[in-house]
């Protein structure tokens, strides 16, 4: 038996966003924020506790979230639905146990990214954080760097699986 066109195509634009987004999540975890401790004008080399109180660290902040929220809400968004569609109309080959724990995994990531890494982003952006806030930040980032490279390895065998199974 052959597998719809539709599956086909679902399951590749989900190995796409779910990659896209781990490969983001990777950057953003090892490069991106612990960069942001490089941001200053007082030149007493980067402490994670200056960011807070300059101006022009908040300035970049907001810049930051600007140019970002684009870049990573499409790929999220197209997760989402492939996540969903999937548990909605599993392949046989893969059932619905695995279409629920892919879309576990972007309920952690949705969950994670709304009640922790955007409150710490508004702390930041508003002068407010108590110092440690971007250590807190790169901290917690880890869970969703975690649950999407388990997603992509997850989609790419629901791709692989169906694409065998025909």
């Amino acid at each position: 038996m052959t597998m719809p066109t539709t599956t086909l195509w679902i399951l590749i634009v989900q190995v796409m966003a779910s990659t896209a987004m781990a490969t983001i999540a990777w950057f953003v975890e090892r490069v991106h924020y612990p960069l942001f401790v490089h941001v200053q004008t007082d030149g007493t080399g980067p402490r994670r506790e200056d960011f807070v109180s300059l101006a022009r660290a908040r300035a970049y902040h907001d810049e930051n979230l600007r140019r970002t929220r684009p870049i990573v809400l499409v790929p999220m968004l197209v997760e989402a639905a492939t996540a969903v569609w999937l548990v909605l109309f599993p392949p046989a080959s893969i059932g619905r146990g695995a279409a629920i724990a892919g879309l576990a995994l972007v309920a952690v990531v949705v969950l994670s990214t709304a009640l922790v890494q955007v409150p710490l982003h508004e702390a930041l952006r508003s002068g407010e954080a108590p110092p440690g806030t971007l250590d807190r930040l790169v901290r917690t980032t880890r869970l969703r760097t975690a649950a999407w490279t388990a997603r992509a390895v997850l989609a790419a065998w629901m791709l692989h699986t169906s694409a065998i199974a025909g």
